[in-house]
């Protein structure tokens, strides 16, 4: 592959990141709004932000595994191209010796 679309690759990829991030900033701001103006009691309001809370903290630990996932390989991408690039040096010396 091109460093072209390497870097293109890779600038999707930050762009979903970034994309995810943004969402779920939202979502957390929205959530936040959507209490403070709930016609609720207290009881039922604390009763609502737990079960918000525990929602919310269940997307983030999948969200978070789905960026360690993707982290896992970008990596092995990235190993596999340096373990070409060393490659294609051995055979260019081999071609310039020989």
């Amino acid at each position: 592959m091109s460093d072209d679309v390497h870097e293109e690759i890779e600038n999707t990829d930050e762009d979903n990141y970034g994309r995810l991030a943004w969402f779920l900033t939202g979502a957390i701001i929205g959530a936040t709004v959507a209490i403070l103006y709930a016609p609720r009691s207290g009881k039922d309001t604390r009763k609502y932000i737990s079960g918000v809370t525990q929602q919310s903290r269940d997307a983030v630990t999948d969200t978070s595994k789905d960026i360690v996932d993707a982290g896992k390989e970008m990596f092995e991408r990235g190993r596999k191209l340096v373990e070409d690039a060393a490659d294609l040096f051995d055979r260019g010396k081999k071609l310039v010796k020989g």
